[in-house]
């Protein structure tokens, strides 16, 4: 089956939706999503974004804010970029319906760690639900617009499909993808004239995270199997306080509620953030997510406290009505008179697939926006609340962009051979390798964690590069499936990051290691770069 359009978007957060509804005046949009619409990481996003509105704040500030957090690895140009256009694209969100919470007639600015001043622009602490509800009502009164739930993508369309033999020198162009359709089980061609890929985050490669379900780094395994250039992937984010055994995903206590005044202690009562940085509960996640697995490993304890019973109760509640109500119901906890005990979890990707201002990767018609894209912006350590801001950003940019080749190349879509459907699957076969996704993530919570070694990740390394073998041999000869899919997007991930973190011999941002535990700027000031035409 053959489906057409001119705008191809895979993966349906605030990136691709916010895309989706610019290129739609321009043409035929199809946007595939692995569940239903509203799956994204987008839409667990509590905390909200960052952008220059009080009369205290300017651009400058956020620029510094930015850069000291991406620990010199961010992109200058990109950071401009992001906080000069932020301030615009937040008012078009707002133009289309998105409430945001105001206080006394203006927007109620909160605080996060590594901001110098209030400039959070939130929805109380469901900032990333009332988005996306506000994009997906735009966009289902929009002809020009389909959304595919329940749809899978595979692999890009690319001259591989053709039969051509391809190296680091060649052109490449993308023409879509082949696309599972999860509830008919059958094989479909989406093929287009751009195709964009804004399918989230990784976080599900980690035995802990805060990300939904879906958020196996597909986007990520299919752009560097075709060829795409992948940076920086040793840059994972552990969120640092997500609610102690509360599940996959983990439940997250946003950044909020110690900009909010909340004070992180020991079990035994100890504040602890003064022995690692002076804004104490304010420091950047990164070295708030070592202190408390650092307080942990020192202790031998399973999680810390965040204490929020010296703040007003009456203000807790009206500041964070989600994370209070789900404490309370689901978990038991009242945080206005509890400690709520917390540890790290996996929470998002600073690197990705390379792209430039605009959105385009090497190759040619293949955008990539949102988490799944390394534009320069977060460098080694990402500034809370950039992310969503980064989001509306470069897909306004992407979106000029892409409409202005697709006028030109319309129609000029090779003939791309069918999925071939062959092979037979075996139930047996699947039970056994259905346990690689448990080790892969057993593997990366244990060797390529928040505190790395070389020892560690050459271990990881080995297992991994195993059990990736054995998935896509597996894959090969059997009818595909979605959780096939995901384990052999899950396993090159899995390698992506632990071979770009072995080769990064300094610590920075978000990558610690023991082996050299210091950051050197001579050597490693510098992206990690890896693709296929490398190994």
């Amino acid at each position: 089956m053959e489906i057409r359009s001119d705008f191809l978007i895979i993966g349906s957060g605030i990136a691709g939706l916010s895309y989706a509804l610019r290129v739609a005046e321009y043409g035929s949009v199809s946007i595939i999503t692995k569940k239903e619409k509203a799956d994204s990481n987008t839409n667990l996003a509590q905390g909200g974004i960052a952008a220059v509105i009080s009369d205290d704040d300017s651009f400058e500030l956020h620029i510094k804010d930015t850069l000291t957090a991406g620990d010199g690895l961010c992109h200058i140009d990109a950071v401009e970029t992001l906080v000069y256009e932020g301030p615009e694209r937040l008012k078009e969100l707002i133009e289309i319906g998105v409430k945001f919470t105001t206080r006394y007639g203006k927007l109620d600015l909160g605080r996060e760690g590594g901001h110098s001043r209030n400039r959070i622009v939130h929805a109380q602490d469901l900032t990333g639900k009332e988005i996306e509800r506000a994009l997906l009502q735009k966009i289902s009164s929009h002809p020009n617009i389909k959304i595919y739930e329940n749809h899978v993508a595979i692999d890009l369309l690319t001259e591989h499909h053709l039969g051509i033999k391809l190296n680091k020198f060649s052109d490449i162009h993308c023409w879509g993808a082949y696309v599972l359709d999860v509830e008919k089980g059958i094989v479909k061609k989406f093929l287009s004239n751009i195709t964009m890929l804004s399918t989230g985050g990784l976080g599900h490669v980690y035995l802990h995270t805060t990300n939904p379900l879906i958020a196996t780094g597909d986007g990520i395994a299919m752009a560097y199997r075709a060829g795409a250039t992948i940076a920086n992937m040793e840059f994972i984010q552990f969120h640092p306080t997500t609610l102690y055994n509360s599940g996959s995903p983990a439940f997250l206590i946003s950044e909020a509620v110690r900009g909010f005044g909340a004070y992180l202690k020991t079990i035994d009562g100890e504040r602890f953030m003064s022995k690692y940085h002076p804004s104490l509960e304010l420091a950047p996640r990164d070295i708030v997510a070592r202190a408390i697995d650092t307080e942990l490993k020192r202790r031998g304890d399973n999680y810390v406290y965040l204490d929020l019973r010296h703040l007003p109760s009456d203000a807790v509640k009206e500041k964070f009505p989600n994370i209070y109500q789900t404490c309370l119901e689901k978990y038991k906890i009242d945080i206005t008179r509890e400690l709520i005990p917390v540890v790290p979890a996996a929470h998002y990707a600073c690197g990705g697939v390379k792209t430039d201002l605009v959105g385009r990767t090497n190759i040619k018609n293949l955008f990539a926006c949102g988490e799944v894209a390394m534009t320069g912006v977060h460098g080694a350590n990402r500034l809370a609340s950039n992310s969503l801001l980064e989001a509306i950003v470069f897909s306004e940019r992407a979106a000029r962009k892409s409409i202005e080749i697709c006028s030109k190349n319309k129609n000029d879509i090779p003939k791309i051979p069918d999925w071939d459907d062959s092979g037979t699957f075996n139930a047996e076969e699947w039970i056994l390798i259905s346990h690689d996704r448990r080790e892969i993530q057993e593997i990366m919570w244990d060797y390529v964690g928040i505190v790395r070694s070389d020892l560690r990740l050459e271990r990881a390394i080995k297992r991994l590069n195993f059990i990736s073998d054995e998935v896509e041999n597996f894959y090969k000869k059997t009818k595909i499936t979605e959780p096939l899919i995901e384990l052999r997007n899950l396993a090159l991930v899995a390698i992506l990051i632990s071979k770009s973190a072995i080769s990064r011999k300094e610590s920075r941002g978000l990558h610690f290691t023991t082996d050299y535990p210091e950051k050197d700027d001579v050597n490693w000031k510098k992206d990690t770069i890896i693709s296929i035409w490398d190994h």
